[in-house]
């Protein structure tokens, strides 16, 4: 059967069937971030609707093969009813490095961005952040998406072009740093701005120079490391090298039962008191003599002295004293 294209008269030959190696899209745009990639096909290349559907059908049945995405170019085969697969490229304009100095810089700044982030999911409103640093995470406008195909269809985007569109998209929905990618920049490159960010890293040149010769001035102070080798199991809980020293500080509360107050009354309470009414006084009285145990301290006057908590357990162990239940 011979077909007329922009090219010319062609005969048409039936189509090949899907490689081994297709990628068989199930259903793409099943999240947020993959919707907002399928409407870029729909609604930055506005291609029409015979097309789109003829390339979700390529892309269902594996048409497409050979994907890759490296920086901000995705290119693809896929498989038609020629012998020589048709190539595939897609562009999109990466974003500069000021811009996505100035993008870090919006997401270090809320807390949830960089949580989310850093745990593998993408935020809802992380476009907003992009926007407020003068760009778009995701197309926009025509200029945001290149594409090309080698085909006859002059079509733009061709079924081809709309195939791996919705295979990506389906990537996408799976693996929402490829959005990262498609714009310049690496999962890892991203992740690793936001914990340095983080992490202080934006310091001045004379707070940096501070903190260096402090540190080069601690260097000189040995402190007992532990060093893990090969453990006998009659070592298990010994210490290999001296533990560095303990240091305890016993400061009251600023205000005495809050944390009661805040776990309120349960519901079979019956007393006309609350619980931190009866228990903030009790609580309070324990604490301080467990500070005064813990810190040696003789007890007010009235009350009998505590011996250390050293000298109690050895009084205990040889049978020569009496424990006391409570004070």
């Amino acid at each position: 059967m011979s077909r007329w294209s922009r090219f010319g008269w062609y005969e048409s030959t039936p189509k090949k069937p899907p490689p081994e190696r297709g990628i068989r899209m199930k259903k793409a745009g099943t999240t947020w971030w993959g919707q907002r990639w399928i409407e870029a096909l729909e609604n930055v290349l506005c291609g029409d609707s015979a097309r789109l559907a003829r390339g979700r059908t390529y892309a269902r049945a594996g048409r497409t093969h050979d994907l890759v995405v490296k920086g901000g170019k995705v290119t693809a085969k896929v498989t038609g009813s020629r012998a020589t697969p048709y190539k595939i490229t897609i562009e999109l304009t990466e974003l500069s490095a000021p811009a996505w100095k100035k993008a870090i810089d919006g997401l270090t700044k809320k807390a949830q961005f960089s949580a989310e982030l850093l745990a593998g999911q993408m935020p809802q409103a992380i476009d907003e952040v992009f926007v407020e640093a003068g760009v778009s995470l995701f197309p926009k406008q025509r200029a945001d998406l290149k594409t090309s195909c080698s085909c006859p269809d002059w079509g733009d985007p061709c079924k081809h072009v709309a195939a791996t569109h919705y295979v990506l998209g389906e990537a996408l929905d799976r693996d929402p740093f490829l959005l990262f990618e498609l714009r310049g920049r690496t999962k890892d490159q991203v992740l690793d701005a936001l914990r340095a960010a983080r992490g202080g890293t934006g310091e001045t040149p004379a707070k940096k120079a501070g903190r260096s010769k402090a540190a080069s001035e601690d260097a000189t102070n040995e402190v007992p490391t532990v060093k893990l080798g090969k453990l006998k199991a009659g070592e298990y809980d010994k210490s290999r090298e001296p533990l560095p020293a303990l240091h305890f500080s016993f400061e009251p509360p600023v205000t005495h039962g809050a944390v009661l107050r805040q776990l309120g009354a349960p519901t079979n309470w019956e007393e006309d008191a609350s619980p931190a009414d009866v228990l903030a006084p009790l609580v309070r009285a324990a604490a301080e003599t467990a500070r005064r145990i813990a810190m040696a301290e003789p007890s007010d006057a009235g009350e009998s002295e505590t011996p250390p908590i050293s000298t109690r357990g050895r009084a205990a162990r040889k049978g020569t004293g009496k424990r006391r239940v409570a004070e």
